[in-house]
């Protein structure tokens, strides 16, 4: 019996916890909206986390802004806004954080809209980031708040926009001439 027993032990003590610290659906909702524009908030579709950590819609929307909120899983504060034409997009480049990172998970994701299996929008589509450090649920805000704007131009250059490729406070072109080209545009932090 005692075998038994610590074999029980041993074996709950192996298994892996499922469960992360999840905010409540309406805290979800609530911070990932606060990235959009005002004006598009109310009626935006919202992707949150369940108590497993996977990705489950809290609210249908009825425009064309898809919402996701903060992940659990990861310790900085980051939730974000997007057209919902870049949600296939978006979507498979969470699938493929599983497995891949950086440049790879990239690569990957661009081969796949290349190849047709990843459908991206060709006119430039907008995605909202809000960063900090955390959201205060009593005052409906985030902490340090730091909003960024990005415009996916697929497949842009500097020689079709005018754009330099280099990091700044000016707007500037990522990944040029790739499926997953886009302008980035960060104001000068506080």
């Amino acid at each position: 019996m005692k075998n038994n027993f610590a074999l029980l032990l041993f074996g709950l003590a192996a298994c892996p916890v499922f469960a992360v610290d999840v905010a409540s659906p309406a805290d979800q909702i609530a911070s990932a909206i606060l990235a959009a524009p005002k004006e598009r908030r109310a009626d935006a579709t919202v992707l949150g986390f369940n108590e497993k950590g996977d990705v489950v819609t809290l609210r249908k929307g009825t425009n064309d802004i898809v919402c996701l909120a903060d992940d659990p899983n990861d310790k900085t504060f980051s939730v974000a806004c997007y057209h919902k034409d870049l949600e296939p997009f978006m979507a498979r480049g969470r699938e493929l954080a599983k497995s891949s990172k950086g440049k790879e998970r990239h690569e990957l994701r661009w081969k796949e809209v290349q190849d047709g299996k990843v459908p991206m929008p060709k006119d430039p589509r907008m995605l909202y980031v809000l960063t900090g450090t955390g959201y205060d649920s009593a005052k409906g805000e985030v902490t340090e708040a730091y909003l960024r704007w990005v415009v996916y131009t697929p497949y842009a250059t500097p020689e079709s926009t005018g754009l330099s490729t280099t990091p700044g406070p000016a707007p500037w072109l990522m990944y040029p001439g790739t499926p997953g080209a886009h302008i980035m545009i960060s104001p000068p932090k506080k």
